[in-house]
């Protein structure tokens, strides 16, 4: 049974005896066109692993390492003094890196906050305005922004609820 898959679809196609991952550019009945000009059958495609989640700062270290031409290697070496202790906090996080360094990988989405003062409704991020009462106008921020402005503004962040598509 082939799999169906369609137009920007991650797929495994093997090459020279090796696997690679592509993307899918066009489709043509049963033949599909990958990014990298090439035609394959459907028979020959495969699914692509899916891809690890890893934190922004992570995300932006391993592009700027990539850019720089740093290899995997260089980069673990590199991260212990960007983020000391991201490797160290869970079991399995050099493992991360490297699928996210050598597969590719998704950036985790942060949770985003409102701040609610008592008195004084929600913080907003303008320079006219500082507060409204309304939700509606109010600004949001991740977690590292209420902190770098002021760790006491933490205690009233109130989780923005994910609104409905």
């Amino acid at each position: 049974m082939t799999q169906k898959f369609k137009v920007g679809d991650r797929v495994q196609v093997i090459r020279d005896s090796k696997i690679e991952i592509d993307t899918i550019t066009f489709k043509d009945g049963t033949i599909y066109q990958l990014q990298d000009k090439s035609w394959v059958e459907d028979c020959r495609l495969a699914p692509a692993p899916a891809l690890v989640v890893v934190p922004k700062t992570i995300g932006d270290f391993i592009k700027a390492r990539k850019k720089h031409g740093d290899n995997l290697y260089k980069a673990l070496y590199k991260i212990r003094e960007y983020r000391n202790g991201w490797l160290f906090e869970k079991e399995g996080r050099y493992e991360l890196f490297a699928r996210a360094w050598l597969d590719g990988y998704e950036v985790e989405e942060e949770p985003l906050y409102y701040i609610k003062l008592p008195a004084l409704g929600f913080l907003v991020d303008e320079p006219e305005i500082d507060f409204v009462v309304s939700k509606e106008f109010a600004s949001k921020f991740n977690k590292a922004q209420i902190k770098a402005v002021d760790e006491r503004y933490w205690q009233f962040a109130v989780p923005v609820e994910e609104e409905a598509e």
